[in-house]
């Protein structure tokens, strides 16, 4: 997977060493971290983009990101493509999370995906929330679900 940062310069490290490095510098400049994993798609034509992204937050001193794009020609469903945004959250979360537990970072997974009934995205909630707490991670959805429906969504529009 090739992952770069909000500025487009590319990250050579395996997104691990680059997590584990940036979770090494922000901890010795005396800032607490906290992680929040999201993917938002967008569909363009026969294409489907989908961004997912790794954020950092400082706690009282801003953040930065990772970001992940991928293009497939695909067909999916709403329902299809809510679910595999958070499949591939989860894919980056599961990668990571010893990482997290080895530094003390609280990290959560965030999904697209609308509370209110009346939008078509909350066919998908229910999964997506067994999903995401039956691997053990904490859920956001939106409106708090900043990582996919903001970061991950500035990305692909």
């Amino acid at each position: 997977m090739l992952w770069r940062k909000f500025n487009g310069d590319p990250i050579e490290l395996p997104i691990i060493d680059a997590v584990e490095n940036a979770i090494r510098r922000e901890s010795e400049k005396g800032y607490h971290l906290k992680v929040c994993i999201g993917t938002d798609s967008q569909v363009k034509g026969s294409e489907t983009e989908f961004a997912t992204v790794i954020v950092f937050l400082r706690e009282g001193h801003g953040g930065f990101m990772f970001i992940h794009n991928e293009k497939t020609r695909q067909q999916y469903t709403i329902k299809e493509r809510m679910l595999v945004e958070v499949a591939r959250s989860i894919e980056i979360a599961y990668e990571l999370c010893n990482l997290f537990t080895q530094y003390n970072v609280d990290m959560e997974v965030h999904a697209d995906i609308n509370t209110n009934p009346h939008f078509k995205s909350n066919d998908a909630l229910k999964e997506a929330m067994g999903y995401i707490l039956g691997m053990g991670f904490a859920f956001k959805a939106k409106p708090e679900a900043f990582a996919s429906s903001s970061c991950a969504n500035k990305v692909v529009n």
